[in-house]
């Protein structure tokens, strides 16, 4: 096809803008996706997602460990009531100040490279883990550990969605959550299986610094943004990252001409005046809005605290062996919403994800309240923390219960409101503002994690488990409101139509 033969993705008509391609140029579309070959895209996507393996991996890293600590012979190295909730929740303070400082990387760095930097306080963090002589060790390395999940949680699915086409960006956009459930999962395996109370912990930190380096080694081998590129004037540079990445036999240069287009109208800095414009403020409020609610449903506390509420609950099986049961719900569940997303839409998902997720959790601050303690196997006057060290003696099938709605929550989060969250913030955040943007929706992302995780265990201490639950609940049924009322559906759209939407206000890029 010819340059001058074009269709423009956005043209400006007598009367409005148009956010749809003409028939024509739909169909040129759906056969330029058709001839793509996207091996090497795929190869690039998994070397970032490492990642988020690694984040998974230390997410949860006190799941398995805070038992073993809290029984460690060393008087420097074990964990009380207090020290606890402190071991599990620094790791999501590490985290916002990772998104805060991407907010710079992002744009100065750029996208690959701000992802390899967060190998570094992966590392130091790992390593002050896994040699740690005292209990100032073992904080730092969480919140190292914590900073580099913060750096990745702004920067791979901005990448991903950069270089990824319409036909596959809702795919992998889902793989960052599903490396990141895996990271867990593997987390929860090792902890099973390692030999020794007082070295599992050691050895798992080790183990954490396997994936680190795995993806800086591949990540030299894999271009950066072509978006990003042409941002930083640097067409050559980008014109061959996007043939490496969609084949040199396709018709690769149709879609860098709309790129460059899209890029050449948007100016590389905000200004403090365009902060008032629809098109920056919206699509920022809706992915910080999203972030907030994510992490207001109790994820996060759930992940971190998951063997010791099991061991509250007191449920059919051993806490270690539900933690994983829950683990390879999450991943099965994260791959279904891999696969349906670019299908069933993004919305249908997260009206799903919020209604499992309300249903769930419910059901589980009912449950503790109801039923009789000599059912569920709470104990008077105990915490959730010391709950750990008691062996799990249940009398009764009732206390399946726990596990399933936790099982269900999970899924339920793991199939919406996991994914399309990281996915939807990487779509409709303006260029010019891409970078700033999501390191702000980290930051508010994780802020609201540290406070949950750190409150967590005093609020169960102090009004019994049952609250937090029923609190997340109430923010689920949020979410449903907040989805119907405030998030669009960006199935099949290129960034740059997503852009166009959020710029013109057209409802009918929305049907």
């Amino acid at each position: 096809m010819e340059r001058g033969d074009r269709q423009p993705l956005v043209r400006k008509s007598s009367s409005s803008y148009r956010t749809f391609p003409e028939s024509a140029a739909r169909r040129l579309d759906k056969e330029y996706l058709r001839s793509l070959h996207n091996k090497r895209l795929y190869l690039a996507v998994f070397a970032a997602v490492l990642g988020n393996f690694s984040f998974g991996f230390a997410l949860v890293y006190p799941s398995p460990v805070i038992p073993a600590l809290e029984a460690h012979p060393s008087p420097a190295l074990r964990l009380d009531q207090h020290t606890a909730p402190w071991f599990g929740s620094v790791f999501t303070l590490g985290a916002a100040a990772g998104g805060l400082s991407t907010m710079l990387l992002n744009d100065c760095l750029g996208r690959k490279l701000s992802i390899m930097f967060s190998a570094l306080p992966s590392a130091l963090g790992y390593a002050l883990l896994a040699g740690a002589q005292g209990l100032w060790m073992l904080l730092l390395g969480r919140v190292l550990t914590g900073y580099a999940g913060g750096v990745t949680s702004a920067s791979i699915p901005v990448y991903i969605s950069e270089i990824s086409h319409p036909g596959v960006r809702g795919m992998l956009g889902a793989c960052p959550q599903i490396m990141a459930v895996l990271g867990s999962l593997v987390l929860y395996a090792l902890g099973k299986y390692l030999p020794g109370l007082v070295l599992d912990w050691r050895w798992l930190a080790v183990a954490g610094e396997v994936p680190v380096f795995a993806m800086v080694l591949l990540l030299c081998f894999m271009p950066n943004s072509p978006r990003f590129l042409l941002s930083q004037g640097k067409e050559e540079e980008a014109l061959g990252s996007l043939c490496w990445l969609r084949g040199e036999d396709t018709d690769y240069a149709r879609e860098y001409e709309q790129i460059k287009d899209s890029v050449r109208k948007q100016s590389r800095r905000v200004s403090c005046a365009e902060l008032k414009d629809p098109f920056l403020y919206k699509p920022i409020l809706i992915a910080g809005g999203m972030r907030f609610l994510q992490q207001l449903s109790g994820v996060t506390c759930i992940l971190v605290y998951l063997q010791p509420i099991f061991k509250k609950t007191s449920v059919i099986l051993k806490a270690e062996y539900d933690a994983a049961l829950v683990g390879l719900v999450r991943l099965s569940a994260v791959a279904i919403a891999a696969v349906s997303m670019d299908k069933a839409g993004r919305k249908i998902l997260l009206f799903v994800s919020a209604g499992v997720m309300l249903v769930s959790n419910l059901t589980m601050g009912l449950y503790i309240h109801f039923v009789p303690a000599s059912h569920n196997g709470t104990v008077a006057n105990t915490t959730l923390v010391s709950s750990a060290h008691l062996p799990a003696e249940p009398t009764n099938y009732i206390t399946l219960i726990p596990l399933l709605a936790t099982m269900f929550f999970i899924m339920g989060y793991a199939m919406g409101w996991g994914p399309i969250t990281w996915l939807l913030m990487s779509e409709i955040l303006p260029l010019k503002a891409r970078g700033v943007a999501s390191g702000l929706c980290v930051v508010v992302s994780w802020l609201t994690a540290f406070t949950l995780t750190q409150f967590f265990l005093p609020v169960v201490n102090a009004f019994g488990l049952e609250v937090p639950f029923l609190f997340f609940a109430v923010i689920s049924a949020g979410n449903i409101l907040f989805t119907g009322c405030c998030v669009p559906e960006t199935k099949g759209r290129s960034l740059e139509q997503i852009e166009a939407f959020f710029r013109t206000g057209r409802r009918s890029f929305l049907r």
